[in-house]
């Protein structure tokens, strides 16, 4: 799709309902049984996730979106008046605003444009957002590549001639492991300039009680939003998950830094996933572990940053000192 100042290109969705059923079969069949964070994001639990950043006890979005409204004209004056605005995940593009009022602030003749380049695997979002931030911004031209963040990469590689500032919002780096992290992290500054930026949230290591609370809020929000994937199990594999005989939990390891997300089996009970001809057994207490999200250290951010080829150029923080947003800037050879 294109007009004069919005195009979409890029791959449509690929996963497919063998991919959910190959995942999940391997997943609960191994001793640690497992259900990857990937497939909690049907349409309902797309739905669910938006109202996650609701309750008063998630405090990141918030701290988040404050950090970007305070220092966004800082950002981009380090980043460059000449900067293509690149976004992995940009869903909504609702935090980006800030960053997008400070560029068009800083265009004293009036009459620069900006280009932002939003990457999701979702047409539909990236169309949707793109609509109305192109009403919102006269300025605003909008590229939207529809695909994995790794599709992102590929556009950074064959733009090399325009400075980037690249966003990588949401502390969606906790979602992996350290290594892993580590590598995307290195994968994706082999695809930058010397001349690009890469902006970072990552949310810091706090005590237990507050990151708990964060990620099972009282309103049960985020335990619904886990326990929908059992429901599309039900309904797209032919299983037979009794929903009232698993709770959630989330419990902060301190040693290694992450909240880890699981569903609790309430007591003995069998599953049938039709689909997969797999039966599924269940101890009382035995669990499924859906998503890590992992807390960093200000040292532990600077060791990630320098293991993947970055230097931390500049970091921000919210007014409760719980949550970073961090300038890397590429260093050495990637």
């Amino acid at each position: 799709m294109m007009t004069d100042r919005l195009s979409l290109v890029g791959d449509a969705p690929t996963e497919t309902l063998t991919d959910f059923g190959t995942d999940i079969a391997h997943g609960l069949s191994q001793p640690l049984k497992t259900i990857s964070c990937r497939w909690l994001y049907d349409e309902i639990g797309s739905e669910l996730f938006e109202q996650i950043c609701g309750p008063p006890e998630y405090y990141p979005t918030r701290a988040e979106a404050e950090i970007l409204a305070a220092n966004a004209a800082e950002i981009v004056e380090l980043a460059g008046l000449d900067a293509t605005c690149v976004e992995l995940g940009s869903g909504s593009s609702v935090k980006t605003r800030s960053v997008l009022d400070a560029f068009f602030a800083a265009f004293v003749d009036g009459r620069k444009r900006l280009t932002y380049v939003p990457i999701d695997i979702s047409p539909t979002a990236l169309e949707t957002s793109a609509r109305v931030l192109l009403a919102d911004y006269p300025g605003l031209d909008v590229i939207g590549i529809v695909g994995e963040y790794r599709r992102g990469f590929e556009w950074l590689a064959e733009h090399t001639e325009r400075r980037k500032l690249v966003l990588w919002l949401g502390s969606n780096v906790g979602n992996f492991d350290r290594e892993s992290a580590a590598s995307f992290l290195h994968e994706m500054r082999s695809h930058m300039t010397a001349d690009d930026r890469l902006l970072i949230g990552i949310d810091l290591r706090k005590d237990a009680r507050i990151l708990e609370a964060a990620y099972d809020d009282a309103a049960g929000v985020t335990a619904r939003f886990n326990i929908n994937v059992l429901t599309r199990i039900n309904r797209e594999l032919g299983g037979t998950f009794d929903l009232d005989g698993f709770e959630y939990e989330a419990v902060y390891d301190e040693d290694s830094g992450r909240v880890v997300m699981n569903l609790v089996s309430l007591r003995a009970q069998t599953v049938r996933i039709e689909a997969l001809d797999l039966t599924v057994t269940f101890d009382p207490g035995e669990r499924i572990h859906t998503e890590d999200s992992r807390k960093f250290s200000f040292e532990e951010i600077d060791a990630l940053a320098a293991s993947a080829g970055f230097a931390v150029q500049q970091r921000w923080l919210d007014g409760a000192s719980r949550y970073s947003v961090n300038l890397f800037a590429p260093s050495g050879t990637a």
